[in-house]
């Protein structure tokens, strides 16, 4: 049986007297081999905390983290032999050439010294700067030093990757040549990833799963591969007339909605359900419209939503926390 990839159960974590992370519990790619996990939130949620406490750096002060089986806390060194890391900041040795240094960080992981100089050639020339290699990293451009943090990270042939804002700082070719190394890496090699983002757009472009943190604790987890898949359309709606029986009359088409006051709605539409439907529902309540715009529910929506920004969509329950 397959390990989940990630799992937290009442995880606390505190540095000093603060506690940082506040009894966190989930389960994060329960199917197994090739999920991208995408972990969001603003700064001061606790990111940086969880992915050093997966690390074995941060011990948990109670509770239990786990990565693919092994306990955070007493086999680190299982987890550190299957985890290959990418920072956020540059930790280069500035006048060492690119293939020393990933060379190096191979053999920390456990590589012998001619197998490690083999996998640091390999994981260069995978990340495109096979032709820059023997050049000294202080050299090298900011998206050439994202690629080389890239390599030493995969060198190993880790089974997990943790990126810690992998695209900081590309220009538009760089990042979406970034971006398609890490669907690569699920695709081609059946590696689990955990991309730690500010960019949302790049988590709902790569990734299967999001995680959203606010406060130390875990607001929000959206399965994006589900939303794919769901393809429902989402309804901003201004209407001017009596609109007061308008939600009752949603299910004859099937949808469902809010009203948000004032003649606004929020309403979902299922897959098999077109726009026109709902046009056709207006007309024979006698609303007029004044707006209408039409789209799919977005990761910045979802993240605002568990942010508190806004309100939630349609058919959702739960309260959203409040404000920073």
């Amino acid at each position: 049986m397959t390990p989940t990839v990630v799992e937290l159960e009442n995880l606390k974590v505190k540095l000093g007297k603060r506690e940082i992370l506040r009894d966190i519990s989930c389960r994060l790619g329960e199917s197994g081999v090739g999920k991208i996990i995408g972990l969001l939130g603003p700064n001061g949620a606790g990111k940086s905390t969880l992915i050093l406490t997966l690390l074995g750096f941060h011990k948990p002060s109670s509770g239990r983290a786990r990565v693919l089986g092994f306990d955070c806390r007493r086999q680190a060194r299982n987890v550190r032999a299957r985890i290959g890391y990418m920072p956020e900041t540059d930790s280069f040795i500035a006048n060492m050439t690119a293939v020393t240094y990933v060379r190096l960080m191979a053999e920390l992981s456990g590589l012998p010294r001619e197998t490690a100089l083999e996998k640091a050639h390999e994981a260069l020339f995978h990340v495109g700067l096979g032709e820059a290699r023997y050049r000294e990293l202080s050299t090298y451009s900011l998206g050439m030093k994202q690629m080389a943090k890239l390599a030493q990270a995969i060198v190993h042939g880790p089974e997990l990757i943790i990126l810690d804002e992998p695209t900081n700082g590309l220009d538009p070719s760089s990042r979406q040549r970034m971006l398609r190394l890490v669907r690569e890496m699920k695709q081609e090699q059946g590696m689990n990833v955990v991309l730690c983002s500010h960019l949302l757009k790049d988590v709902e472009q790569v990734c299967d799963e999001a995680v959203i943190m606010k406060d130390g604790m875990i607001v929000h987890e959206c399965n994006i591969e589900a939303e794919r898949r769901s393809n429902k359309s989402f309804v901003e709606l201004e209407v001017t007339g009596n609109d007061g029986d308008l939600r009752d009359a949603l299910p004859e088409i099937g949808a469902d909605g809010v009203t948000e006051g004032n003649g606004r709605w929020r309403i979902v539409l299922p897959p098999n359900v077109e726009v026109y439907r709902l046009w056709e529902l207006l007309g024979k309540k006698d609303l007029l419209v004044r707006k209408l715009t039409h789209r799919r529910d977005t990761l910045e929506e979802i993240f605002l939503k568990a942010m508190g920004h806004i309100s939630h969509t349609p058919g959702e329950t739960t309260e959203a926390p409040g404000g920073i």
